[in-house]
């Protein structure tokens, strides 16, 4: 007996909408505003690959700032992890970030929070 190709077609699909890393979380979190902090970190739907990974964080005005690349958080690979050479000041911040997932996809987004004086 014959599968129909669109059966088979559409039991696949759940499958490939999942095969991405989407940002589940961040800390600090989107929109929030927290006192002064040097970590940023990002929890993605499934494993990323830190070589192939770049975060940025932006304030409103101004160029990206300096820190190490972004790693993974040793005991969990669906956690990103930057350190900035120094804790940010008060104001507004962009965080932009492009990762590969363990099974090659890409995503990339942004989100803004805030850091108190």
């Amino acid at each position: 007996m014959r599968i129909p190709i669109l059966l088979l077609t559409m039991a696949l699909l759940p499958v490939a909408a999942a095969a991405h890393a989407m940002l589940e979380g961040a800390t600090p979190s989107v929109g929030s505003t927290v006192p002064p902090t040097d970590t940023i970190r990002l929890h993605y739907s499934q494993g990323v690959e830190p070589l192939f990974c770049k975060v940025t964080v932006s304030p409103a005005d101004g160029e990206p700032l300096h820190g190490a690349a972004p790693d993974v958080d040793p005991a969990d690979n669906m956690i990103l992890v930057l350190h900035l050479d120094k804790p940010l000041v008060a104001g507004k911040y962009r965080v932009e970030w492009h990762v590969v997932s363990v099974d090659t996809h890409q995503t990339e987004g942004s989100f803004s929070f805030t850091v108190a004086p």
